[in-house]
């Protein structure tokens, strides 16, 4: 059930065209690792978050060979945040802050998406907080069941 709901995300991530050069690394528990031309990826939907509105939230660690980029942390927020607001990551009892802007959320540096990823590799959940363009508190909620498995993936295909 997560697997068609994790492939009716990615269905939504980019046009039609891209889909079809979209390979599948493999379905790890919650997580899902892909690639596509110049890139790959590990990737999850929240398990709870507001109702989406005009897109669907995720989080995925990304990889870019050719433009020397690896492990880069980024998150699209379940709603459009407010300017000057804090973005949190917290990862089981460890908080990291992330920049933002709109409905997009990136550790600030190397050194963070490292740090990061390495708290995703042995936490059990995690989840994104902020406020909402309107002021609301928003939290988009992550199970890491499967994460460094799909993580692991999108490197190795990468480094091919």
């Amino acid at each position: 059930m997560r697997a068609i709901l994790l492939f009716s995300l990615l269905a939504g991530l980019s046009g039609a065209a891209a889909a079809q050069q979209r390979e599948s690394l493999g379905i790890f528990q919650l997580w899902g690792a892909f690639r596509e031309p110049g890139r790959c990826y590990a990737i999850a939907e929240p398990f709870r978050s507001p109702r989406p509105e005009a897109w669907r939230p995720y989080a995925s660690i990304g990889y870019w060979p050719g433009r020397g980029v690896r492990s880069q942390v980024h998150f699209r927020l379940s709603r459009e945040k407010r300017a000057g607001s804090a973005v949190l990551l917290k990862i089981d009892g460890a908080t990291f802050q992330l920049i933002g802007g709109g409905n997009n959320a990136w550790a600030p540096d190397r050194r963070a998406d490292a740090d990061i990823v390495a708290a995703m590799r042995t936490g059990i959940e995690m989840s994104v907080e902020t406020r909402s363009s309107r002021g609301a508190f928003v939290r988009d909620s992550y199970r890491l069941r499967g994460a460094a498995t799909a993580i692991d993936a999108a490197a190795i295909a990468c480094v091919k």
